[in-house]
């Protein structure tokens, strides 16, 4: 081991102390240096026999007493006190090592200036003054590694005095490299001592080391000396590292020096450094309670600042020195502002010396011309902005119009290096999106505050312009671009900064908000750059949160409140009423005078001529404005002065008279001993402004002197004299200190200010900032101006309105964006539409881009659609002639935009959409496409190669070259154009498609991939979203079709496929998407243009398939829906060739997917009914064949569904039956019928249980009783559509169908009623069956109708043949009904009634033939109810046929009464009747009474005769109430009968009528005798079978009654009666009528004396009373017959007995 390395013993410090020590006794001169030398060796012999293990805390030296840390320490400071550099480096390294290493430890300040570490670091300061370099270096090392010492705690004013010495050397440094070393040094020291001062902490604290190069900002870029950058860093770097590896100081170490500070030796007024700074007690009221680290800290930032404000004395205005050091001062506060951390940012005492010193230094500075004090002063207005501006907001405020605004608005003369700092500023502002916010929300929404955020956007704007045309600049045209560029960069960013904020706060309450896109890549990472900025940034107070509704309040209330200001400074009188009609001030004086007082931006020449006015309300105003004042014990000046501070006094001398005069009253009431009087106030107030006015004007020549103003003021205070001296005292003022406004003070009043700053006070304050030439030099800031602005400070902070707001509710965006896209639209739109730099243009789209994220997330429609309509205007596709390379990239930045905010674009969709269309028209042309080719997609493979193969070079062929599309490209249109096809009078030359082409190159950049990935993109966006995009596309895709010379069909696929790609989405929101679609395939569908309707509908087939893939549940509609567009367009097309399509890409579908099918098959019957009576044959064929192999092979998929669906298959089949073409189609859709029954009944469908949840109301369509339908069975509804369908084709005008649909009808109901339930069997008859002999009854419904209105037989038609059924058809329905009936009697007994009813409506018929069938028919039931029909339904049987005799009486008396105006004329036997004697009315009138009289004879012998044959089946067992029916419907056709042959004129007119018209005469007598006939056998017959029911209605009695009412009528017709009246002389043969009556009439008698002989001889004994007489009158008459003899004998021998 070597002797340098023994030397200074075994103890820690020997070991460094000791080298120093041996190197110092080398280089010393020994003569001169004795007492050096000698000292360097004591101390090494006396750290050789140190310990090593001694712990001392209160030493300065680790491991030594105190007492030997002075004498070890003594030798280094004797080599600094020799300042010879060979002595003094190895000190200085010593010293070095021994504050690196921790050697060194304790408290220096210097209250302790005994202390040996207060001699060392004093020393080692003024060796700093050596001029030369190295020892500089050094000094500077030791003095950082003192201050970075964890054991060292250099205080108050030494601190101060280490942090001079750094900054001399700085000054005086005697190369770049020393000053450079010198500022990063210092710099170091601010963040060490600053950095303590936040952690409150010496040990383990993370200080980071100083960046040079970002030192070297602002100055000393001269001094830079090749390699100084890389020297200085590593020096720092070197410093900062020294001590690393040295152990931790012990704790009772770190105790001491973190003990309670001693507060009265630090911050003592009487401190150099503080002499002459402060006020006594200023320094304890700020600092009293903190930490000697943190008291050192305010110590050194308020001493930087003063030293800041330092300026250059009039005598040395080009002190070089004094403005370095202000600059480096404000670098270093620079350091301090951008590194202080939370503690920094949240304590009051840093907060209150920031706005006491650094903003007071900031204020002095401002009118520095220096500009790189004035980029210091914007680069730490920043930081304070990021920083502290929750607490700094009056602050902030002030300082933002007078250091950037007014800079950024000056655009014909600005400084160029003096803006592009500003600029600078604002870029950097704009990368914090909190900031933005926060600006607007503090500042833009105060009422109090200038609209920063909206000047700072306008000021850009107006940049981005540029100089306006024809205005003089003093910028070059490069620094004019510059300028350009970096405004519009500054815009794109402040709107990226908008959308980063606002997907950061969707994205902390997603429940709120839909989440926003992500989106660019960039503008992700920059946020995620700045959101972790912002957390070490802000501060951590807790500013007040702010309601976006609330600022909604305050920004319309400030910009109504600045509505009325300005409103007042042109007209006040207008301006004050709407104030207070708006009720932003009272309507009282007092608050109206408050009002002009205290609000800024008020004119203050307005002011008083509004004061003086002698209107009411401003006399008042007037008065209570003076009666504020309170004058008391202020001089009579000061007081003017003090009056006079807020506004001007008026021109108008009678208006300054109203004003003083009340200004002189009230300061003599405050001030009663001032003056005799106020008239003496009031004169010489006047007397004061006229001396003010002379004394301040330019335009006086002759000023008023002393003398004068004495002399103009004698006698005025009650004729007495001021005193002179008073007098003089008051011109002095007046002339040395003019009276003026505030205003006045702090701008001239010819200098024409902005309009917004003089509104918000801010004139004075710009003033002070105007920018100064290069040879001006500052002296400071005004001190009255600075007093004022700082009373300005503390009256913002004091209103409620200085609190500090934050805002996350990302709805505030809303208001940004109505401030700011305007300016940002007309920026970008201008710049890309001028420029054609590539920066520039880029910037512009990305603001674009930036600008529609945003508006489009905040939904906020007119501002997205005019971002988005810009943009594609700027593709300039419609006019691509003249495209350049920035066109183009506005293409690509439209894709980005529809990828990545397609969310959110709504209504923008169809702008893009659009531009996509153009571009593959313009991409088609440039492939060589012709004309015809652009208009459809080729339809088969080869013609797409064909095209492929064409290439771009076919456009260059001389036809392409005057192709019309190409043509009409070229030329170009509006963006607004519909179609790019124009008529032109002229062709395009050569030249101008050269152009064309070489910009088509341009297209390739964009290829296939791009334009698709738009279209498959539309599979991510959300509900809403999908639905904008498909109502877009379809929109476009129609103005594509609707081309009159150009049709093309590129979004009609591009809709094809989108519906493909979201086909999977959720049924909802699928709904809403098919909604658009199905409008738009019904649209073009049924277009003109042939070619396209079937694309469109081939496309929609595809969809279809794709859709039926997916299952269906049930009672859902989906499919329905998603079919309706076949459906409308096969409804209402006009073309065959679509219709055929239809039919078979539905066949296909179905029969493809035919399980998958549940609610489509609704649509599915719908098309084929349609297609059922359609024109075309083949049409019908081709649908009926589909529907034929359905039913046969699928008709289990049809009835698992709803029964609407089944009800919908049955009214197709019905539909095919009433096809116009004739063939088998009708027959085998009738048996298709049967079969759909018998598949009903074997899938046991009457018992399924789902069957009792379907809903059948749509049943009730199909049947005309929707009452009975809706109350059936659910179990068997599945047979209502079936059997409707065949009881509507009952009537079918054709015979066969019509025939055939009742067999099969009949033949269902037969084959499966037994499946039905009695309820369901009830609604059959009264929905179906009944219904079917509608048609049957309806001749002789209208004839009974007829008959009852009285209306002429003349205008009733009874031709109804093809409306009505034929007799065999009627026949066979009656057979099947009374079959059916009888079969399923139990089940439908009820319908007796109906099933009678409808029998004798068909006996009634005037069809011929009906009768007998009739009367078949009714037996035949009669046959078929024999054992089954009970007493009460044989009784409604009986009294329906009672019903209709009687009806049938009625009816045909009233068709007798209209003849009752034919005349009646008697003819003779054997007379002719005259034709000429009835006209032809009366003719056919009569014509048409004998037939209905001959059809009513056969109706009612029917009757008879059915009723005849019913009581003979059931004569012996027949009920008295039945046989009581029967007597009565034989009496009463009986009766009639007679009425009507008994009828003389009425058989005279029909003997007329059938004379004239040669028809056969009604056999009225025939009729008459059949019905008694039959009554008196019916009588009989009941006699003798059953003579209990005979006894129990007295028959016999009614048998004999009408017996003899025979024997009269015969009696009356031979004239027996007659003759009776007379005397019998002889007896005269009968007349010929009546002797062919009485033959006709002998057979009725015979029969009714052979009834009289059927009675027992007591029973005609009991009537043989009235009897007798007609028998003794019957011997008297002449008979015809020999038959009524042998009658009569045989009655008068059960009369009197035989006679012997």
């Amino acid at each position: 081991m070597s002797t340098s390395q023994t030397l200074g013993g075994a103890t820690r410090c020997g070991r460094v102390i000791g080298p120093s020590l041996d190197k110092i006794i080398k280089n010393a001169a020994w003569r001169k240096h004795t007492y050096l030398v000698s000292s360097c060796k004591s101390v090494l012999d006396k750290l050789e026999s140190l310990p090593d293990d001694f712990h001392d805390p209160s030493s300065a030296v680790a491991g030594l007493s105190s007492p030997d840390a002075d004498a070890v320490l003594q030798p280094f400071l004797f080599s600094l006190d020799t300042a010879y550099s060979k002595v003094v480096e190895p000190a200085l390294d010593c010293a070095f090592k021994l504050f690196s290493l921790s050697v060194i430890r304790g408290e220096i300040q210097s209250s302790k200036q005994d202390s040996v570490l207060f001699k060392l670091v004093n020393a080692v300061s003024k060796v700093g003054a050596m001029a030369e370099e190295p020892i500089q270096l050094a000094v500077l090392r030791v003095l950082l590694a003192a201050v970075r010492s964890p054991c060292v705690l250099i205080r108050g004013d030494c601190l101060l005095h280490v942090v001079k010495t750094c900054y001399n050397i700085y000054l005086g440094g005697l190369s770049g490299t020393t000053q450079i070393c010198a500022k990063s040094v210092l710099a170091q020291m601010m963040l060490v001592i600053f950095t303590r001062s936040e952690e409150d902490s010496l040990a383990d604290v993370a200080v980071k080391t100083v960046y040079v190069n970002e030192l070297l900002a602002f100055t000393d870029k001269s001094v830079n000396e090749g390699s100084s950058v890389y020297f200085c860093q590593g020096f720092v770097n070197e410093v900062m590292a020294a001590g690393q590896g040295s152990p931790l100081p012990p704790p009772d170490v770190i105790q001491i020096l973190l003990q309670n500070p001693e507060t009265e030796t630090v911050m003592t007024p009487d401190s150099p450094s503080f002499r002459g700074y402060e006020k006594n007690g200023e320094a304890d009221s700020l600092t009293g309670d903190m930490s000697k680290m943190r008291q050192d800290a305010f110590l050194l930032f308020k001493n930087l600042c003063k030293l800041s404000m330092r300026f250059s004395s009039q005598e040395k205005n080009d002190d070089q020195i004094m403005v370095r050091g202000k600059t480096l001062s404000l670098e270093l506060l620079k350091v301090i502002i951008d590194n202080g951390g939370p503690v920094w940012r949240s304590n009051e005492s840093f907060i209150s010396a920031v706005k006491q010193y650094l903003c007071l230094s900031l204020l002095k500075n401002s009118a520095v011309s220096i500009m790189s004090i004035f980029q210091l002063q914007c680069a730490i207005f920043m930081s304070l902005l990021s920083k502290l501006r929750s607490v700094l907001k009056a602050e902030i405020g002030i300082f933002f119009p007078m250091i950037v605004l007014c800079v950024l608005e000056n655009v014909l003369q600005p400084s160029f290096l003096q803006k592009m700092t500003v600029l600078n500023l604002l870029e950097k502002m704009s990368q914090d999106p909190q900031l933005i916010v926060d600006i607007f929300v503090n500042y833009d929404c105060d009422v109090d505050s200038s609209n920063i955020l909206e000047r700072i956007v306008n000021g850009l704007l107006k940049t981005a312009l540029g100089p306006p045309t024809g205005s003089s600049t003093t910028l070059s045209p490069a620094q004019d671009s510059t300028f350009r560029n970096e405004s519009v960069k500054i815009l794109v960013n402040v709107v990226k900064a908008m959308g980063s904020w606002m997907d950061q706060q969707l994205k902390v309450d997603e429940t709120v908000w839909p989440k926003g896109s992500q989106i660019y890549a960039s503008m992700d990472s920059n946020a995620s750059q700045i959101g972790e900025e912002d957390c070490d940034t802000q501060p951590d107070t807790n500013p007040e949160a702010y309601d976006a509704s609330m600022l909604e309040q305050r920004r319309a209330y400030k910009i109504e409140l600045q509505k009325g200001i300005s409103l007042f400074n042109r007209k006040p009188s207008k301006g004050i009423e709407f104030l207070i009609s708006s009720k932003k001030i009272g309507n009282s004086p007092e608050e109206v005078a408050s009002f002009l007082m205290k609000t800024a931006g008020l004119n203050g020449t307005v002011i008083g001529d509004y004061l003086g006015e002698r209107e009411e309300l401003p006399l008042k105003v007037m008065h209570a404005y003076v009666d504020s004042f309170n004058f008391q014990g202020k001089d009579f000046v000061e007081a003017i002065r003090f009056f006079l501070r807020g506004f001007r006094l008026p021109g108008e001398a009678q208006k300054i008279d109203r004003i003083m005069e009340k200004f002189a009253e009230h300061y003599w009431k405050c001030n009663p001993g001032s003056f005799t009087s106020a008239d003496t106030a009031y004169v010489l107030a006047y007397s004061v402004i006229m001396l003010n006015t002379d004394a301040h004007n330019n335009m006086v020549k002759d000023k008023m002197s002393k003398a004068d103003f004495v002399r103009n003021n004698r006698g005025i205070d009650d004729g007495k004299d001021l005193p002179e001296e008073y007098l003089g005292s008051l011109y002095d003022r007046v002339v040395k200190d003019e009276i003026k406004m505030n205003s006045d003070t702090l701008a001239p009043q010819s200098k024409q200010v902005n309009g917004l700053n003089k509104l918000l006070g801010l004139d004075g304050i710009l003033n002070l900032v105007s920018w100064m030439q290069p040879d001006e030099k500052a002296h400071g800031a005004n001190r009255v101006l600075i007093r004022d602005i700082q009373e300005q400070f503390q009256a913002k902070s004091e209103k409620s309105e200085s609190a500090y707001h934050s805002v996350t509710d990302v709805s505030i965006l809303r208001f940004i964006l109505e401030v700011s896209w305007g300016p940002m639209l007309a920026a970008f739109s201008v710049t890309l539409d001028q420029s054609d730099d590539r920066l520039a243009t880029s910037l512009c789209l990305q603001g674009f881009r930036y600008a529609v994220h945003v508006t489009a997330v905040m939904g906020m429609q007119t501002q997205r659609d005019a971002f988005v309509t810009s943009m594609a205007k700027f593709t300039n596709l419609h006019c691509a002639a003249d495209m350049k390379q920035k066109n183009v990239d506005a293409v690509k930045a439209i894709i980005t935009i529809a990828i990545e905010d397609g969310n959110h674009l709504q209504g923008s969709w169809e702008h893009i959409l659009t531009c996509l269309s153009r571009i593959e028209h313009l991409q088609l042309l440039g492939e060589g496409s012709s004309h015809a080719d652009t208009r459809y997609i080729p339809t088969t493979k080869a013609e797409v190669d064909e095209k492929k193969a064409l290439g771009f070079p076919h456009l260059k062929k001389r036809g392409a070259l005057q192709n019309p599309s190409v043509m009409a490209v070229v030329r170009g249109g509006s963006y607004d154009s519909t179609s790019l096809v124009k008529t032109v009078p002229k062709l395009v030359t050569p030249e101008q498609i050269k152009n064309f082409i070489a910009n088509l190159n341009l297209l390739d950049q964009i290829g296939n991939f791009e334009l698709n990935h738009v279209y498959a993109n539309s599979q991510r966006l959300n509900s809403e979203a999908i639905v904008a995009f498909v109502k877009a596309l379809c929109k476009v895709s129609m103005s594509e079709l609707q081309s009159p010379a150009d049709p093309r069909v590129f979004s009609l696929t591009k809709l094809v496929e989108t519906a493909h790609y979201n086909m999977n989405r959720i049924r909802l929101v699928w709904s809403r998407i098919w909604n658009v679609l199905s409008d738009f395939f019904v649209s073009v569908g049924l277009s003109e243009n042939l070619s396209v309707a079937i694309f469109v509908m081939d496309s929609l087939r595809q969809l279809s398939m794709k859709f039926l893939e997916r299952e269906e549940l049930a009672n859902y509609h989906f499919q329905h829906e998603f079919l309706r567009p076949f459906v409308v367009v096969m409804q209402n097309s006009s073309s065959a060739e679509i219709r055929e399509l239809i039919v078979r890409c539905v066949s296909q579908m179905v029969l493809s997917r035919v399980s998958n099918v549940q609610s489509g098959w609704k649509s599915v019957f719908t098309v084929f009914t349609t297609a059922a009576i359609d024109e075309r044959k083949n049409i019908v064929l081709l649908a009926f064949e589909t529907i034929e192999k359905i039913v046969r092979d699928h008709f289990h998929c049809i009835t698992e569904t709803e029964i609407s669906v089944y009800a919908d298959c049955i009214r197709c089949l019905i539909t095919f039956t009433n096809s116009k073409f004739e063939g088998d189609i009708g027959f085998n859709t009738i048996e298709f019928l049967r079969f759909c029954a018998v598949k009903l009944a074997e899938g046991g469908l009457f018992l399924n249980e789902k069957l009792k949840n379907d809903n059948i109301s749509a049943l009730k369509e199909d049947s005309s009783d929707g009452q009975s339908v809706t109350d059936l069975d659910e179990q068997v509804s599945y047979w209502v559509p079936l059997l409707s369908g065949l009881s509507k084709q009952a009537s079918d005008p054709r015979p066969a169908i019509r025939k055939r649909s009742i067999e099969v009808l009949f033949n269902i109901l037969m084959d499966h009623g037994h499946l039905f339930t009695r309820r369901f069997w009830a609604a059959i008859f009264c929905s179906i069956i009944l219904p079917v002999f509608n048609n049957m009854r309806s001749k002789t419904d209208m004839l009974f109708e007829e008959s009852s209105s009285g209306d002429s037989p003349s205008s009733a038609s009874l031709d109804t043949e093809e409306t009505t059924w034929d007799a065999e058809t009627s026949t066979l329905a009656l057979q099947h009904l009374v079959d059916l009936l009888a079969n399923f009697f139990s089940s439908v007994r009820s319908q007796l009634s109906s099933v009678v009813s409808i029998i004798l409506g068909f006996i009634k018929s005037p069809v011929q033939g009906s009768t007998g069938s009739g009367i078949s028919v009714l037996l035949r039931l009669a046959d078929g109810l024999a054992r089954s029909a009970s007493e009460d339904e044989w009784t409604e049987v009986f009294l329906a046929l009672k019903e209709a005799a009687s009806l049938t009486f009625a009816g045909f008396m009233k068709v007798l009464r209209t003849m009752d105006d034919i005349e009646d004329v008697e003819t003779s036997s054997g007379q002719s009747v005259d034709k000429d004697d009835l006209d032809d009315g009366n003719l056919h009138i009569m014509s048409y009474v004998v037939s209905r009289t001959k059809k009513h004879i056969d109706v009612l012998s029917q009757i008879v005769e059915v009723v005849s044959e019913l009581y003979r089946r059931n004569q012996y067992s027949l009920p008295a109430s039945h046989v009581d029916i029967l007597a009565d419907i034989f009496s009463c056709i009986a009766s009639h009968a007679q009425q009507l042959n008994t009828d003389t004129v009425l058989r005279r007119k029909f003997k007329r009528a059938c004379s004239v018209q040669n028809l056969t005469q009604p056999q009225l007598l025939n009729f008459e005798n059949e019905a008694n006939k039959s009554y008196m056998t019916f009588l009989q017959d009941m006699v003798t079978c059953n003579p209990d029911v005979s006894k129990e209605l007295e028959l016999e009695s009614r048998l004999v009654t009408e017996c003899s009412k025979v024997v009269k009528i015969y009696l009356n017709c031979t004239g027996q009666h007659q003759q009776q009246t007379k005397p019998i002389h002889w007896i005269l043969p009968m007349e010929f009528d009546r002797t062919e009556e009485a033959k006709a009439r002998t057979s009725l008698l015979v029969s009714s004396l052979e009834a009289l002989c059927s009675l027992e001889a007591e029973s005609l004994k009991r009537h043989v009373s009235s009897v007798f007489p007609l028998l003794v009158d019957l011997v008297k008459t002449e008979h015809c017959s020999p038959q009524v003899p042998y009658a009569l004998s045989n009655v008068l021998k059960s009369c009197i007995g035989p006679i012997k």
